[in-house]
């Protein structure tokens, strides 16, 4: 899951789309008003046009995503393209004209389209546009595909007719690009030049695809926990009689039925609409809790000059990818950058360690932590400096818990728990905070990764500011 299919080359469309979407509006202002004949009574210039123009390019988005037209299905088919541009063009005129009809009637708004020809104009230019916009980008998806730009580096495994297929009719175009194959000799397509592998665990330690397409038959779950482990993409090739049953899931690739198996519904558009939502909010707490902030690295110098005010720890993202995590320092320097056991052994009190755990990572008046330290985890404030962690897109404003790397062994399913970003805030968090167990927290994170949604993010947020507020922090 290192790469997402698919979706820079959305985000340009998406882009392309607007620009395209802008200058069809400017040119039927400008058709309207220097080429068409006609006369016409309205005095509003084209840069003022073009502005007003442009806050109705949301309605024209919003529409041509309805039709699935940033779908990878209907992407790589340019009949159904072309027809459902057609389509979304009309209905976006029809929209965008009943939206002016409608704020035009309230005193103060003046008409966009005091001329509605202008309208149809636009229509029509933005549907010529958008084919010839799309198809340009689409040039330059291809030719940054062919020299190995943004294709996915995939194995193949599996003893069947469609691994044969694969193996003959995936090229760089598809998106996918073939580094390896464990098949027996007799499923590989004379001349095919593909690496062929042992066993899987083989291929994935030597290649670390991007992603793997497995055409078996049995042991598809041992397959998909190998794919969630190396963080890849999981596809699997059903057979020719089960499609039938699966029509609705199933995708073409080079002729071949496959069907990618989530680890997380938060994938695609879903990760750009969570990071602008986590930039926005964490850019508004930053500015509001910046005074507080001030105020506790103050207070940290005055009572220790010499010892460090923010504590930066090596933890695990997504990916499994290492950051250092920033939050206000609670820990007696003497024990800071130190595992629990190392501070409890460092002390001469190593039999806390296994109370330490066995309490779900807790301990009351733990030893370890200043009284100023135990008064900012009480009221949470020890994480407010996890805003800018956020904005450098280290983690989110929710997920999982953020794990240190000496504990990663701990977790059985931490390939679908590093999946996602980690967040300053969970599911687990907001469910107990410190009241329930070690297992029970991670269950709550592997719940959060398998079933997100934004009204869940909502939610979770809404959570923690009550239990902030009702002083339900870590003790």
């Amino acid at each position: 899951m290192k790469k997402e299919p698919g979706l820079l080359y959305r985000v340009v469309l998406i882009f392309g789309d607007v620009v395209a979407i802008i200058l069809s509006f400017s040119f039927a202002y400008y058709y309207r008003v220097h080429i068409d004949p006609r006369p016409y009574f309205f005095d509003s210039s084209l840069l003022e046009f073009a502005l007003s123009a442009l806050t109705l390019v949301p309605i024209w988005i919003l529409i041509l995503a309805s039709l699935g037209l940033y779908s990878r299905r209907v992407l790589g088919r340019r009949i159904l393209t072309g027809w459902r541009l057609l389509i979304g063009s009309i209905i976006a005129m029809m929209a965008i004209i009943s939206y002016d009809f409608f704020f035009s009637a309230f005193p103060g708004h003046n008409s966009l389209f005091p001329v509605k020809i202008i309208a149809v104009y636009a229509a029509i230019f933005c549907y010529l546009a958008l084919i010839i916009e799309r198809f340009i980008i689409g040039l330059g998806r291809i030719f940054f595909l062919r020299h190995n730009m943004g294709a996915l580096r995939t194995v193949v495994v599996g003893n069947s007719d469609n691994t044969r297929q694969l193996l003959a009719g995936v090229t760089p175009d598809t998106g996918f690009k073939l580094v390896g194959v464990v098949t027996k000799e007799k499923y590989i397509p004379e001349g095919n030049k593909t690496r062929v592998y042992e066993n899987i665990e083989l291929a994935i330690k030597r290649l670390k695809p991007d992603a793997i397409i497995y055409t078996g038959a049995t042991d598809i779950e041992r397959m998909n926990k190998l794919a969630i482990d190396s963080h890849a993409l999981f596809y699997y090739s059903p057979r020719e009689d089960s499609i039938i049953t699966l029509s609705r899931d199933v995708d073409f690739l080079a002729a071949t039925p496959i069907i990618r198996i989530k680890t997380t519904p938060l994938s695609g558009g879903a990760i750009v609409y969570k990071r602008f939502v986590d930039i926005v909010l964490s850019l508004i707490g930053t500015i509001i809790a910046l005074p507080i902030m001030i105020i506790i690295f103050i207070i940290q110098k005055i009572i220790d000059p010499r010892a460090p005010a923010i504590y930066k720890d090596t933890r695990l993202t997504k990916f499994n990818c290492e950051f250092q995590l920033f939050k206000f320092r609670s820990i007696k320097p003497e024990y800071s950058g130190l595992t629990p056991e190392e501070a409890f052994e460092k002390m001469g009190r190593p039999e806390l360690s296994e109370k330490y755990r066995k309490q779900g990572d807790y301990l009351k008046n733990d030893p370890r932590y200043t009284k100023f330290g135990r008064f900012l985890r009480r009221s949470s404030l020890d994480e407010l400096p996890q805003l800018f962690n956020v904005l450098k897109g280290d983690i989110s404003l929710v997920g999982p818990r953020a794990l240190q790397p000496a504990e990663l062994k701990n977790y059985g399913d931490r390939g679908i728990i590093l999946s996602v970003k980690s967040g300053v805030t969970g599911l687990a968090q907001v469910s107990g905070r410190r009241n329930i167990s070690f297992n029970e927290r991670r269950a709550f994170d592997v719940y959060y990764v398998q079933n997100w949604t934004p009204a869940m993010d909502i939610q979770i947020i809404f959570r923690t500011i009550a239990s902030v507020l009702g002083h339900e922090g870590a003790k």
